[in-house]
């Protein structure tokens, strides 16, 4: 969803190594230098999260964009984004057209109007904190029924 750079993802691989998870592409992913991972990650992480067992989302559909705002609502508890950094970084990619998202977008626009209002930063802050952490919890439910096994 373009929210890392793909020397991130190399990073990450190398990181997913150290804990133990190994695929062949994994392997391949943590190899990449930083000159060829902005043309190899594209290539190479379908097979990773396919050999990983994880889902690929594709570009630009609801599950890939609820699953980058949750990402993203993760990064503010750990202490990577402020709240008012997550608010308006879910406002500038989704708009008010996620509606898993559309709180966020609602306290951006609500840090704009703060010296028009009777609301402090703070006040915000805890809102847009509480907003993260449900995002941050929420499980997407399957679309689709899964079989049981035989």
């Amino acid at each position: 969803m373009g929210e890392i750079r793909a020397t991130d993802v190399v990073t990450a691989a190398c990181d997913a190594l150290v804990a133990g998870l190994d695929s062949p592409a994994l392997r391949i992913s943590a190899a990449c230098t930083e000159a060829e991972a902005d043309y190899d990650v594209p290539d190479l992480l379908p097979p990773v999260l396919d050999e990983l067992g994880l889902t690929l989302h594709p570009v630009g559909s609801v599950a890939g964009q609820e699953t980058a705002a949750r990402a993203l609502a993760t990064r503010m508890p750990a202490g990577e984004l402020t709240p008012r950094e997550l608010a308006f970084r879910i406002h500038q990619r989704f708009g008010h057209e996620l509606p898993l998202a559309e709180r966020l977008a609602e306290l951006d626009d609500d840090y704009d109007v703060l010296e028009y209002g009777d609301r402090t930063p703070a006040q915000v802050d805890a809102d847009v904190t509480a907003e993260a952490l449900r995002l941050a919890q929420h499980r997407r439910v399957p679309t689709e029924p899964t079989r049981a096994p035989a």
